[in-house]
């Protein structure tokens, strides 16, 4: 993988637009969540409804080749596939039955903390100046006021918090781990063998779910459709094909930085969609984001 310095600084222009488009989708992909879970679907029966469309749409597209070149890439992709897939998603759906929803959005956020320390640590083009270092910890502030929209009330939940973080440090293996094979292999075949790996280890969790039958008449109505459709297509098929690409293109700890605006694009969508209210502070936060994200990826020519 080229280090971040090699690539054209008009070129990395038009990855970070995707990755603020992908983020965009990621931000809106709550409330699709939420319209889904008020029409009888589980958690685990969403997101593996969604890996399993998602992977039969990319085989459609791609399905020239199915294996790698060794059982170690396989095993890599494998990883990637219970790792940003199953896993985060479980960890992070079972944290919101148990913790309130601000703890689990603040620890599920910190990942690209931990993508910056992990980052810097295992490569050297990941490392950082000070004043990216700067810019991360200033969106992550605004993050935090993001999330908590004025009320500064956290309460512990031990067992949630703990696979909150969990949820995060799955993602965190997840990007960092793919990178291995960027170069190796297209952004379509990783994401493909990626959502194989993701919908078979779903399927089996899906199936623990004895007690609760997929309400599938509830696809019928326009708004299941539509937000399922919203889930698979761009959440999943558009978002995880571009951001892996971001990855290669930018680098993982910078393009990282983006997912802090996640609860921000969240919080706009409620307030459009749902009625959600929103307050200063949390406005204050999403100054602090924009603000953040500028001063980390913008660099000196």
């Amino acid at each position: 993988m080229k280090s971040i310095s090699a690539t054209p600084s008009h070129g990395l222009a038009f990855w970070h637009l995707l990755a603020i488009v992908t983020v965009a989708f990621w931000g809106t992909s709550f409330v699709s969540t939420k319209v889904l879970l008020n029409h009888d679907f589980s958690a685990v029966q969403i997101f593996t409804l969604r890996f399993v469309v998602t992977y039969f749409l990319l085989l459609a597209i791609s399905h020239k080749r199915f294996r790698c070149e060794n059982w170690k890439h396989e095993l890599i992709l494998f990883i990637c596939g219970l790792t940003g897939c199953t896993l985060y998603f479980w960890a992070e759906n079972t944290a919101l039955s148990i913790s309130p929803s601000s703890n689990v959005s603040l620890i599920v956020c910190t990942n690209p903390l931990l993508i910056m320390i992990f980052g810097g640590l295992i490569y050297k083009s990941e490392r950082l100046c000070k004043r990216q270092i700067l810019g991360c910890v200033i969106t992550f502030i605004g993050m935090v006021l993001v999330v908590l929209n004025g009320k500064f009330i956290l309460k512990l939940s031990p067992v949630g918090d703990l696979l909150a973080f969990g949820s995060a440090c799955m993602w965190t293996v997840y990007s960092l781990i793919l990178r291995k094979l960027n170069g190796i292999y297209s952004t379509l075949f990783m994401s493909r063998k990626m959502f194989f790996y993701g919908a078979l280890s779903s399927i089996l969790v899906m199936l623990t779910e004895t007690e609760k039958s997929v309400p599938w008449q509830n696809f019928a109505e326009p708004v299941v459709a539509f937000n399922f459709l919203c889930l698979t297509v761009f959440s999943s098929l558009c978002g995880y094909l571009v951001w892996n690409k971001v990855l290669e293109k930018i680098g993982t700890v910078l393009a990282s930085n983006y997912i802090y605006a996640i609860p921000m694009v969240t919080i706009i969508t409620a307030v459009i969609a749902l009625g959600e209210h929103i307050t200063s502070v949390a406005i204050a936060g999403a100054v602090a984001i924009v603000a953040g994200m500028v001063l980390a990826e913008w660099k000196h020519k």
